[in-house]
């Protein structure tokens, strides 16, 4: 099991639709954030794409000084980038980086935003570009090891002779992740991607999908890793998980939600549409209609696009959902919690020790330091103190 976080670019807050409680996110802010993914020890972070988000590539690039052992999952955007400066783009930063770059492939679903990035094409047509641009992409790098070059003709693409004179880092090449829940993404993740990335819709829906994926990939002669997008929201016990969660949403009024959700139903992602049915389209807002199934809970979607769902409970409680997950083929999951940095304390503390997960290796050489806790009366290191209570009882 590997444990990602999310990086906001996009803005961070203690309540969902409002300025109250937000914070801004500049580069310090999202340094201290990687950074505490980086020592807490989450395997990589997501940063989003689009244009409510700062530019991810130049995000994680501004990242690679602050962490030593994370890994960015970085997008890529057929139409926006050409495959052949995406692949320079991604063995650069995989060489830069010493091998931490994942490329997360994005076809996007909000029309309005693609077309104002100047793409034109509708729902069938990005996918035969994106199953194009990913292919020469792949075959750029994975050529460049021997320093090959590679021709390409295709409907909506081509490259001649194209060569990347720097191979990354990683072979063949930096993995490749996708998410989508339409029968083309599925298409797409079976024939050509390493992870295949579903948003946390309940578990009887996210098997039907990694089924349908792995019985694509079956038939094609490939094995395809799965990973998942949730939120999540724990606490020491459910009560008070439940009272964040409440929390969270305590400051969106009707018109934001009413507002939210109809520009989320211009959108022709079939996810968002899956996302916005577990809320029924904002209808929802009480605790026992958003609870859509055992601690999943669906009120971030309410004005928030993308991922809608999270995992809400104490720390056993989550973690025995995400086994639930994990039972079903997930490897990787990727988390988030507002506000960020905290949360990424509190899921790290909380959780990963009941999780079936590998510590990273430390770095040669690298040992453990103190204090650990405050030290007590000005005389005892708090666990020395411990020990002479238990010895004494």
């Amino acid at each position: 099991m590997q444990v990602f976080w999310f990086l906001p670019t996009h803005g961070d807050s203690r309540y969902l639709g409002t300025t109250e409680g937000a914070r801004p996110v500049d580069l310090a802010y999202l340094q201290q954030i990687a950074g505490a993914a980086d020592r807490l020890g989450y395997e990589g972070v997501l940063i989003p794409t689009g244009r409510s988000c700062e530019d991810p590539w130049v995000i994680a690039s501004s990242l690679i000084g602050a962490t030593s052992t994370l890994k960015f999952l970085v997008a890529v955007r057929p139409g926006l980038h050409q495959p052949s400066l995406a692949a320079r783009m991604a063995a650069t930063f995989d060489r830069l980086s010493g091998g931490r770059v994942l490329v997360n492939l994005v076809t996007g679903g909000d029309q309005a935003e693609l077309e104002g990035d100047g793409v034109f094409l509708d729902h069938a047509a990005r996918y035969e570009q994106s199953a194009e641009f990913i292919r020469i992409w792949r075959e750029i790098i994975a050529r460049s090891h021997d320093g090959q070059a590679f021709d390409y003709d295709g409907k909506h693409l081509s490259v001649k002779g194209a060569k990347l004179l720097f191979p990354p880092t990683q072979r063949p090449y930096p993995p490749v992740w996708f998410g989508g829940s339409s029968e083309a993404a599925h298409e797409l993740a079976a024939e050509q991607v390493d992870t295949y990335l579903t948003w946390g819709e309940p578990p009887a829906e996210v098997a039907k999908k990694i089924a349908d994926v792995k019985a694509r990939a079956t038939r094609k002669g490939r094995d395809v890793k799965f990973g998942i997008r949730l939120h999540v929201i724990v606490r020491e016990t459910e009560d008070a998980a439940w009272k964040a969660a409440e929390e969270l949403i305590s400051r969106v009024d009707d018109q934001t939600v009413i507002r939210a959700q109809a520009a989320f139903a211009k959108m022709d992602s079939v996810g968002q549409r899956r996302m916005a049915a577990l809320h029924g389209g904002g209808a929802k807002r009480k605790r026992e209609d958003l609870e859509i199934s055992p601690n999943l809970w669906a009120g971030v979607g309410l004005v928030r696009g993308g991922a809608g769902t999270a995992l809400v409970g104490d720390a056993k409680t989550v973690a025995k959902r995400i086994e639930e997950y994990a039972a079903l083929g997930i490897d990787n999951f990727i988390f988030s919690g507002y506000p960020h940095l905290e949360e990424s304390y509190r899921f790290a503390e909380l959780v990963f020790p009941l999780l079936p997960r590998k510590q990273r290796p430390r770095l040669p050489g690298q040992t453990l330091i103190g204090p650990f806790g405050e030290v007590v009366a000005n005389l005892d290191a708090p666990s020395r103190l411990t020990s002479r209570l238990v010895s004494q009882s």
